[in-house]
């Protein structure tokens, strides 16, 4: 979710051990595409800055070295200098041979510039259809074709609550949004905020709009938006989910101070840990955030989690997910080492003990069969949770602001913001988006 943290699930227990910097993150490598002195066998892998995963990142380019494919370079950039410096580089002979992504719209831009390789063979060829999770693959996936590789683990939104207000005021999560609206209703009266929401940032009121245009019309219906089909904001779905946003706000689900929250400040997390509010839509990350900053309320069992709930007559699946199915590996188009580059992409979440690296930093790595492994680690009720929720959903919608073009998705993010502040009607939203 753009704006937002750029949050793996990361969990405290075990992550201290990993997060070691090594002293070849964040250097210099071989110049070029395929440079250096190892010629067509040399890559360089560019990845983001992150004191946890580029450790282990680290340690899967130095096995790969050490193998037959050929010599790999890991050169690391922060969040927003990495988009620039990427942009300019994949339209230069300097572009790296290996790049981190976000699939999506951020991958199509690229694709459609003729600047990425495709690996539908390699991905046929080796096996990772089947390797990994077919709903995070897949937003990698451009018209059938194949242009990234999972490389770390999947970030599903999720709806977390507050047992203990829950068992006090006699009630279950909602499994579907009729119950969801009366649970608003039964908290506001006891004074409880129904759903806390960090306002001031408007991507955490994205995941409300994502949830109800697929749980109404289906991920079809986004999927004609991303596209550019003539038309597609005007979907009488896209009208009916922003109407049920301001159905939401008009009927007090987030309290009247919404606007005020912060999510990077630990506000709406707070809320809910502290039992003022009773419910929160968030990335999975919210997990290690309530264990960093409340862990006795993670400690003594309080946190609960379950999937968005099913819109009664909706045309989606009430298993579909949205989120950050999780960050790819794609090849530069330009890359004199192509081979070699999908070679190493093929083999990365391939490597066992990359997997199990990720694994004890607190990943879900979307690779078929690995639940085994998640039962075995810290924290276990969670990650497998996460696991099966994923593996279970036919779709797994990428965050929108990451999978639209950047402009479109800007102006989507603030036109959202007014129609959550009221200073925007569900009519006056599709007429924005659709101009």
């Amino acid at each position: 979710m753009t704006g937002g943290p750029r949050k793996r699930l990361l969990l405290a227990t075990g992550s201290a051990a990993l997060a070691v910097a090594l002293a070849a993150c964040g250097s210099s490598g071989p110049a070029g595409a395929g440079g250096g002195e190892g010629g067509g066998d040399a890559i360089q892998v560019w990845a983001l800055q992150d004191t946890v995963l580029n450790p282990i990142e680290q340690s899967s380019v130095e096995r790969f070295s050490e193998g037959d494919g050929g010599d790999a370079s890991l050169e690391t950039f922060g969040n927003d200098p990495y988009k620039q410096r990427l942009r300019v580089a994949l339209g230069s002979p300097n572009a790296p041979d290996v790049f981190f992504n976000w699939g999506g719209g951020n991958l199509k831009e690229y694709v459609d510039a003729g600047q990425v390789a495709d690996l539908t063979a390699t991905v046929e060829e080796e096996g990772l259809d089947e390797a990994f999770i077919p709903s995070v693959l897949e937003a990698a996936q451009l018209d059938g074709k194949y242009y990234g590789v999972p490389m770390r683990g999947v970030q599903p939104v999720a709806l977390y609550y507050n047992k203990a207000v829950f068992e006090e005021a006699g009630v279950q999560p909602p499994e579907t949004y009729e119950e969801l609206l009366t649970l608003v209703d039964t908290f506001k009266a006891q004074g409880i905020t129904p759903i806390a929401l960090a306002g001031s940032q408007s991507w955490t009121e994205l995941m409300w709009a994502e949830y109800l245009l697929d749980r109404i019309g289906g991920p079809e219906v986004f999927q004609a938006i991303r596209d550019g089909e003539p038309g597609a904001w005007e979907d009488p779905a896209v009208l009916e989910a922003m109407t049920r946003i301001r159905e939401l706000v008009d009927r007090g689900a987030f309290g009247s101070d919404f606007a005020s929250v912060g999510y990077d400040v630990g506000g709406a997390s707070t809320l809910l840990a502290q039992g003022r509010a009773a419910m929160h839509l968030m990335g999975s990350w919210e997990y290690v955030n309530q264990l960093g900053q409340s862990p006795e309320f993670v400690e003594r069992g309080d946190l609960g989690y379950v999937a968005f709930p099913a819109v009664e007559g909706g045309e989606g699946d009430p298993a579909n997910v949205v989120g950050n199915p999780t960050n790819f590996y794609s090849v530069a188009e330009s890359s004199d080492a192509k081979e070699t580059a999908q070679q190493f992409v093929a083999t990365a979440l391939d490597d066992e003990q990359y997997v199990d690296d990720l694994i004890a930093a607190g990943d879900v790595p979307a690779v078929q069969g690995v639940r085994e492994k998640l039962e075995q680690a810290d924290n276990a009720d969670y990650t497998t949770w996460v696991y099966d929720l994923v593996e279970g959903a036919p779709s797994f919608q990428l965050s929108w602001d990451q999978d639209l073009p950047a402009a479109q998705a800007t102006e989507m993010l603030t036109e959202l913001q007014k129609l959550f502040l009221g200073d925007q009607t569900p009519e006056g939203f599709v007429q924005a988006m659709s101009s």
